[in-house]
């Protein structure tokens, strides 16, 4: 059970909220320029890569943040709109001292977000984001902001999205996509910056065999409907076009899920089980070693047991993953939901490149994802998301803590129970598996109704 709180600003991925509110409010964004470049004034000169996604509030945040750094003497690039690990992977290798993406991933368009990577390409340690957090408090307090309206806008520099895309193609040599018929929903979000691009050098015959929706952003129909929030969306349209496989992605791009030819939803999960067993058997999978988390079925557990290759389960949040993979040096990890990591080719998750992996998967074995997966038998599981107006420690509201010792006991090695809040919404998810689907839907049932009564808003 896990029911840590989060810092003020900071959640699990960064600072993320309603735009134009605290914490997104444009006071806010400004103290964090300040202090992020504040925080690079050891460097001679410092540089900072800016990313963003399609949100209409991306450009005014990024120019607010852009106005901050600036202030602070730091040089800033913008690499326009791209996924996430384009500005990770940018900062790595271009010699910036870190990187700044401003996204609220898979949130609703009005929301939006702020994400910091070091020069290393990795997220920023949770020491060096709470130090950060501390000075954004008290420069919000002391910073005169210059007017939004006035701020003048970031120019894009179209040679780091290219940059970009070199690596991705470079990742998997000999990829050729030309034949495959494919479905990819680039969520109206980042990808649909880069996927055109990305997918015709590698073949792809776009319409033609290759259908690439959702690649018209608005800047209010990110993740409408579609991206890897709504995976079933792709999945009709694989059925519907007699495709062999779907790829969706999310806002920013930094996650993958996919779709069978039956119209199958295909999960992290699954992608782990088929990328853990390709490592393997290429003698690349470290100490026969892969690392979860929390939400990933028990059915994956069995599954990769029958290959030989054992699971670590680590706090939802990639950086935990990540953690996690670093301390036992294991070379595949990842969430359910889609984000899958390749430290071996990148530093942070990337669905183009989760997807890329997994379409050069079937080319070198000429199977199919189903057939790649056929034995993964997942035990039944529902996942109960309830608003709520705190994040009060579970386990400190007798109600709650009843509900969930209950289920504990009852389903014992038969099932397992999840309950923590989301890092980066106002969310309370209470996640049960189990053998009995009956007793599955009865106990999620019982502790969402509790925290509802308790905390609910």
């Amino acid at each position: 059970m896990s029911t840590g709180t989060a810092r003020k600003l900071f959640g699990t991925d960064g600072i993320r909220g309603v735009a134009g509110e605290p914490p997104l409010d444009a006071r806010t964004i400004y103290a964090t320029g300040l202090a992020l470049g504040h925080s690079l004034r050891r460097h001679m000169q410092p540089k900072v890569i800016l990313g963003r996604d399609t949100r209409e509030s991306s450009s005014w945040i990024a120019a607010t943040i852009t106005a901050a750094l600036r202030e602070a003497d730091v040089l800033v690039e913008s690499a326009g709109v791209v996924p996430t690990p384009a500005v990770a992977f940018l900062a790595r290798t271009r010699g910036f001292n870190a990187g700044v993406v401003i996204s609220a991933s898979h949130n609703p368009w009005r929301d939006n977000g702020i994400k910091l990577f070091g020069a290393d390409g990795f997220k920023l340690p949770d020491a060096v984001e709470a130090s950060i957090e501390d000075d954004i408090l008290r420069h919000a307090e002391e910073a005169s902001i210059p007017n939004v309206t006035e701020l003048l806008r970031v120019e894009d520099n179209a040679a780091l999205p290219e940059q970009y895309i070199q690596f991705l193609i470079e990742s998997v040599p000999g990829l050729r996509l030309d034949g495959l018929r494919i479905v990819a929903d680039c969520a109206n979000g980042a990808a649909a910056a880069v996927a055109p691009d990305l997918f015709a050098r590698l073949g792809a015959r776009i319409p033609g065999q290759f259908a690439l929706l959702n690649i018209a952003p608005d800047g209010r129909n990110i993740n409408e409907g579609c991206g890897a929030l709504h995976p079933q969306w792709v999945a009709s349209e694989v059925q519907k076009r007699g495709a062999a496989i779907g790829l969706t992605f999310d806002g920013d791009a930094d996650r993958c899920m996919l779709a069978g030819a039956h119209g199958n939803v295909i999960n992290g999960d699954a992608i782990l089980l088929m990328a853990a067993r390709d490592l393997k058997a290429r003698g690349l999978l470290t100490g026969d070693l892969v690392v979860a988390t929390t939400m990933s079925n028990m059915g994956l557990e069995a599954a990769l047991k029958r290959s030989g290759i054992r699971m670590l389960r680590a706090p939802v949040g990639d950086r935990y993953v990540l953690e996690q993979m670093q301390q036992h040096d294991a070379s595949l990890g990842g969430e359910q939901s889609g984000h899958i990591l390749f430290p071996h080719l990148a530093t942070t998750g990337d669905g183009l490149l989760t997807a890329l992996v997994v379409l050069d998967l079937i080319a070198r074995t000429g199977k199919s994802v189903d057939e790649l997966t056929q034995d993964l038998k997942v035990f039944p599981q529902v996942i109960v998301n309830i608003k709520v107006r705190e994040k009060k420690p579970l386990e400190s509201i007798p109600a709650v803590a009843a509900r969930i010792r209950e289920a504990e006991a009852e389903l014992e090695d038969s099932g397992r129970v999840v309950i923590r809040y989301s890092g980066t919404e106002s969310l309370a998810r209470v996640m049960i598996e189990a053998e009995s689907e009956e007793a599955m839907r009865r106990h999620a049932d019982a502790i969402a109704a509790a925290i509802r009564v308790e905390l609910g808003v």
